[in-house]
């Protein structure tokens, strides 16, 4: 139990040196990963039922080469695409926004800094010091953030081409 309450006192103590940006990016992070969470678990485990109910309506055609089957074919592979490739773009745009995010913790640091300087007529070392860390704090944990997004997005992108090739091999001529 005192491992637990160290553990979430360390976070406070983070999160409050880092500034109220530093929870934006908190939530972003806690958003993008809840996305991707969802993702790995479709293409490990959804994506299997999803597939079997459109290969089932494939084989349930007789003639698989009329204008009307062409169609359908066309039908059930958008239907795949547009399942494999959803919360794709919002993905990436949650990997993308984490470093601007970072970079406005870095902008509202430094602000705090220059208004220390203002009003102490050039600031003392520790209170410039406290901005500093205020600055860096939500660059790092942007960084770090949009980092983990590009890996898992990596991870994503190669399962999606993989489910993509698959859709094509079920429903075929």
């Amino acid at each position: 139990m005192f491992a637990i309450t160290e553990a979430f006192d360390s976070l406070r103590d983070f999160m409050t040196a880092g500034g109220s940006v530093l929870w934006l990016i908190a939530f972003l992070a806690l958003f993008m990963w809840s996305l991707i969470l969802e993702r790995i678990w479709y293409f490990n485990a959804g994506h299997k039922e999803f597939m079997k109910g459109l290969e089932s309506q494939w084989k349930s055609i007789p003639d698989h080469t009329s204008w009307r089957a062409t169609q359908i074919k066309d039908k059930l592979i958008s239907e795949a695409n547009h399942e494999i490739n959803k919360y794709m773009p919002l993905i990436q745009t949650c990997v993308a926004l984490a470093p601007l995010f970072g970079l406005l913790g870095t902008v509202t640091g430094m602000i705090e800094v220059f208004q220390v300087m203002a009003f102490t007529g050039g600031g003392d070392a520790r209170s410039m010091a406290g901005g500093v860390s205020k600055a860096t704090l939500p660059t790092m944990a942007g960084m770090t953030t949009a980092l983990s997004g590009v890996f898992a997005q990596i991870y994503l992108n190669s399962a999606k081409s993989r489910e993509e090739l698959f859709v094509k091999e079920i429903i075929k001529n």
